[in-house]
Parts: C-alpha cells; structure tokens; sequence
C-alpha cells in the first residue's frame, strides 16, 4: 500500500469550508453540523466543496489536558471531536482541523502544536481527520523559523500512527506591510521557497479581509501575491491567496470576479461564508461547472499575466486539452470593452471557439478575443482551435457608458454620476470579431420610468469582421431624480444567416447624486456619494474604528472624517461651492502601535484633476489644506498608503469645512 508520504494527497486543488469568517471562533459540534448539512443540501458538496474545516476556537480554555492531549471545547462539544467527525464522514464529507506551529502562548494566541508534533499528528489521525490547517500566529510571537518548524510538523504529519493520509495547509498569514516589520524568511511570501516540497498548499500572502468586511481591494491584493510564483505550483501542491468570500462585504460581481480569479490560479476553493446564509446567486457562482472545471483542470496550471500590469489586465491558463482559459480583468471603476488575441494567449490557427465560462455562450473568432467587462469584474473564456461548420460570430455587445454630463466629460476609471436635470450622453460599442458579417445590428436603451432616451446615432446595416460600430444615446433626467443607484440597460439584437436574430443584454450602474452643499458646509457632516478605507470603514468625527476622538500632534479636533490607507471618500458638489479648507495628517492613535508605518498621501481631486497633493507625511507631519473649488462636479479626498502598504496608516481629514 502506497504511504501518505508517498501519496498525491490532492491531484487537483481541494475545495471545502471553513468556519473562520462565518462562524467566527465560537462554533459549535451542532452549528458545523447544520453546516454540512447545506454543503450536501444546497448543492456545494455534490460540486466538490467536500472539506469542513474547523478552524481556530474548537480547543478548550485549557487546550490540553494533564497528559498532554489535545481537547476541544468541553461547552461545545461534549462529546469531544470524533463524534462531529463521524457525522461528517456519514454526510460524504470530509473533515479539516487547526493547530499553530508554535507554542501555545496564553494571551497571544489560542492554541500550538510546539513541542507535541507527533503527538498531535498522531490525534488527529486517530480522530479521522482529512485535512489540517497549521497557523503561524503561536510561530511568530515565539520568534521562530517558519522552514525548519513546518518541516518538522509535515514529517509528523505524514508519520502519523495510523497512517492516515491528511491535506497539508501552510498557513503562515505574516507579511511586513500588514503586519509590521518582520525577517523575508518569515513571511508568508517566502513560503514557496520550501512549501512545495512538504504540503499540499501554502497561503502566500496576509488574510483576505477581517470577519465580516472582505474588501475588492484586498482580494486583488491577494491574487496579486498569489500570482508571483506560478512555476511552484502543480498537481498536488498550489498557492493559497486564501478563502472564497461570499456575502461578506463585496458586491455579486466583485465576488464573481474572485471566482473567476481564483479558477485561473489553480487555487484551493475554501468557502468563508455561512454556506446556511448564502444568497442563491453566491451559490449558484460557486457551483458554475465551467467555471469549476478550469479550477480543477488535471494540468494544475496556474494563470500568468500576458502583458502589463494596469487597471485592466490579461490572465491565461493553459489547460490541459490545450485550450486555454483566459481571463479579462477590470480592476478599474468603469466598465469597459476589453480584448486580447489568441496569438497573445499562446494559440495558432485561424479561427477559435470562444465558450463563456459565465454565461455558457459558444461563438467564434477570428483570433481576436474581446468582453464588455463592467468595473471591478472579470470574464472568463476557455479558448482553442475551431473546426467543421462556421459557428456563431464572438460580438460583444458593450456596456452602457455614460461618456459626458452636460458638456462636460467623464473622466476615464470614474463611476459616472448624474443629478436631477442632467442631460447624459451614453454610448455603446458593439464589436464583430468573428469570421461573418453580422446584419442589422441595433441597440435599445432602457432608463429609469421617468428618465427619456432619445437616439443620436444611426444603425448600420452590417457589421463585418472586424469593425465596431458606437450607438449614442442623450438621456435626460427630470429634476426630481431620486438620488441613489440607477441602472442603464442595453439591448442588442443582430441577424446572423442560419441562427436567426440574436440578442444581448448589458447593464451598467450609474450613480444619481444627493443635492450639493449649500452654504458653509461641514462636508464631513455632508452627505457622502460613496467612502473607503483600507482597514474597517470611515467614521465621522473620530479616527478610523470609532475608537477615539480625531487627534494630531496632541491637539483634538472635534469634526472631520478618520480612515485608514488606501482611501476615498467623494462628495457631489456640483459646481456649487468655491473653497475647501482642512487639516489633514496622521491620528495620534498611531503611537499606540508601535514605530512602523504610519505613512500616507493626501489628495484632492475635482473631477479627475488633482488641486491638492501632500507628498508623504509621517506621524509627526500634519498640512493645512486650502483648496479652489470653483467649477468642480464631483470631489474626491484621497489617502494613499506612501507605497509601504497600509500598516498603521490612520489617516484624518480634520475640520472639514467647504463654501458653497
């Protein structure tokens, strides 16, 4: 019989869930139970999502008895953890638990393994485990090196006394610019160095979020960390960016676009969410079997950029048939038509089929592959050579834009935004990139009830290969606009001989903005269009957390707005006000953290153009800011992190006033 060391333990990356960011540290034998009870009922199990994982807060307060055994929680789990394994087992599952490779520390962190390798390898064999995930939190505070420490607990682990096979998952979550200052070789980002060789996966970089607020920006921060050692990933050992979010602070295309991204990086798929309380929509992206078969693709490929990094990106995959799965990314705020080529993706031929991932369209191209890709989403293509009978044209139907307000136009990466009386030009790009004219293209815009649409341009009567054509539209609201989201729908519809008159639908969000200020105006009382911050969420007249009143250099300002590095809170102010003044620097509730970090940048920007910049200020800097206002649409007060990431970044906008 083949030995666990010997064993391809996960010839394609595993998929389960996980208790950490939905259930928090309080879980209970009867809530994992309901759990995977949904996995099997809901679907997830039956689409690979196997694993239920306990992470941290099964151990009891006292997380080893006398003889030096692990035990969970008496309170929880009275019966300790074999019975919750076997119910698991019996659903079809698979069970996942947690330890640290450190030391158990009281008041720093819950539960280690340091020192009881074998012995706890041993358990958790004898417990029936499948998967075990190793911390590093008991690791760092013990100061130790995280090679030699997982290395000794992977050999315990593949010698376990039962000669169970049990998934590996490395999770050393330390990175200096989340974390503070820490060694290179104790990072998470120096895990592929040794990790291929002795787990199954290695988390690459810090957490995805914090429990309950997972951030877009955060997930492609991830990626982005996942994605710079492809060449160590393979058949039984991937990169971790960590768990699948769901529900937990993203938006349906934001968290889409995480799956799609996830997929193409042959990563492990571990659901964070309360799987009880996912919408049908989160389970229905989880559960997409396109999608699904890119992720478990039996050449465990990982994807590699092709060409710059930017604000829209290409990704590639090869598979192991040969196609490749291609991602088009859009990190940016607006939508837009994006392409790549075959040649670019590693193909040769003259002519490709091109199948959505999403939407389950199969059409054909002449070597340019192209999406309407709206802000913050991503398409997903699996692509190869084309044979037999001409298939139907790849055309894209673009997105609604909203080009120009009045005369004035959009800056480009911004969420357009109207108000009550605009007139808006809109535009969609259609695009025929297939082998065969296209007859009759036309588009049709769909507004809000009381908005009106009126045509600017003519439709052609073909559109060959190759050629785009731009459909403008003026659409006009009534002064009474209900502030809010609002939604811009276009239909496409276009004959191709033999499959009759095809039609596509696209919509785009647009924001109707609140009234402007008036007067002499606390902006930071005002209401806001939309505010970030890298950590949590802006607060009002306290620093970031709500914890303590906004200070700098001692003094304490009693209005203005705390957020943390990256950040952007933006105002419509149309056109209405002249001046912007206030005092901008870092809280004094960074001296509470320690030396490191507490750098940032502040900017104002009208409309796309900046009237103010701060270069980087310290914790010892504070700037007085003194700003022209005059013709300004749309404000934005902008934080960056001075580009040594977001650590300790606690920002202020102080005394926030604006005359209008």
């Amino acid at each position: 019989m083949e030995s666990a060391a010997q064993q391809v333990l996960s010839p394609t990356p595993y998929q389960g869930w996980n208790t950490y960011f939905g259930l928090g540290g309080n879980f209970s034998a009867e809530s994992v139970k309901e759990v995977a009870d949904a996995l099997v009922s809901r679907g997830l199990a039956r689409a690979g999502y196997d694993i239920v994982w306990l992470d941290g807060g099964w151990q009891d307060p006292e997380p080893r008895t006398a003889a030096g055994d692990l035990q969970a929680d008496r309170t929880r789990f009275p019966n300790g953890l074999k019975p919750l394994v076997d119910y698991i087992h019996a659903k079809g599952l698979r069970a996942g638990i947690y330890t640290d490779a450190g030391p158990y520390i009281p008041g720093k962190c819950g539960l280690g393994s340091g020192g009881y390798y074998q012995r706890d390898a041993d358990q958790f064999a004898a417990w029936e485990f499948d998967a075990v995930k190793v911390d590093f939190l008991c690791g760092i505070a013990a100061n130790l090196d995280p090679k030699t420490v997982y290395t000794e607990f992977a050999r315990a682990l593949r010698n376990n006394a039962s000669g169970r096979p049990i998934i590996f998952n490395l999770c050393n979550p330390v990175t200096s610019p989340d974390w503070g200052m820490y060694p290179e070789e104790q990072q998470s980002t120096y895990s592929w160095t040794y990790a291929p060789e002795i787990a199954q996966s290695w988390r690459t970089y810090t957490d995805v979020g914090f429990v309950g607020d997972i951030k877009f920006k955060d997930v492609l921060r991830n990626y982005d960390a996942n994605a710079r050692h492809p060449e160590v990933a393979g058949p039984g050992h991937y990169n971790d960016p960590d768990y699948l979010a769901p529900g937990l602070g993203m938006t349906d295309e934001e968290f889409r676009t995480q799956m799609t991204l996830w997929a193409a990086a042959a990563a492990p798929l571990v659901i964070g969410s309360d799987v009880r309380k996912l919408s049908q929509t989160s389970v229905d992206i989880l559960t997409d079997p396109d999608m699904l078969a890119i992720n478990q693709d039996a050449a465990g490929v990982q994807a590699v950029r092709v060409g710059p990094a930017g604000t829209t990106e290409t990704w590639v995959k090869r598979l192991a048939d040969g196609d490749r799965a291609v991602v088009l990314l859009n990190r940016g705020e607006s939508p837009k038509v994006l392409t790549t080529t075959a040649a670019a993706v590693g193909l040769s031929g003259a002519r490709f089929t091109v199948e959505n991932a999403w939407t389950d369209q199969i059409t054909e191209s002449a070597g340019t592959i192209s999406a309407a890709v709206p802000a913050h989403g991503a398409a997903l293509f699996r692509v190869g050579p084309a044979a037999g009978v001409p298939g139907v044209p790849h055309v894209t139907a673009g997105l609604p834009q909203v080009t120009r307000v009045g005369a004035d136009p959009v800056p480009d990466g911004y969420v357009p935004m109207v108000a009550g009386g605009d007139e808006a030009r809109v535009e969609v790009v259609v695009r025929n990139d297939g082998l065969r004219p296209v007859l009759a293209p036309q588009v049709g815009l769909a507004t809000p009830a009381d908005w009106t649409v009126r045509p600017l341009s003519k439709a052609p009567s073909e559109l060959l290969p190759g050629r785009a054509a731009t459909f403008a539209f003026a659409v006009a609201l009534p002064p009474s606009a209900e502030p809010g989201a609002a939604s811009l729908t276009a239909t496409t519809s276009y004959e191709v001989l033999g499959h009759g008159r095809l039609r596509q639908t696209t919509v785009s969000a647009v924001v109707v903005a609140p009234a402007p200020p008036d007067g002499e105006v606390v902006l930071s009382h005002h209401q806001w269009v939309s505010a970030t911050s890298g950590w949590m969420s802006p607060t009002v007249d306290l620093s970031v957390g709500g914890w303590s009143p906004i200070s700098m250099l001692g003094q304490v300002y009693p209005i203005g707005i705390g957020v943390a590095s990256p950040s952007t809170v933006r105002y419509y102010v149309g056109k209405e006000c002249s001046r912007l003044t206030a005092v901008v620097g870092l809280d004094d509730a960074v001296r509470n953290v320690g030396p490191e970090g507490a750098t940032a940048t502040f900017q104002v920007i009208g409309d796309g153009q900046v009237l103010f910049d701060t270069g980087v200020l310290t914790r010892d800097d504070i700037r007085q800011v003194d700003v022209d206002l005059t013709g300004v649409r749309v404000l934005d007060l902008v934080v960056g992190d001075a580009g040594d990431g977001g650590y300790n970044d606690r920002a202020n906008w102080a005394g926030l006033n604006a005359t209008c």
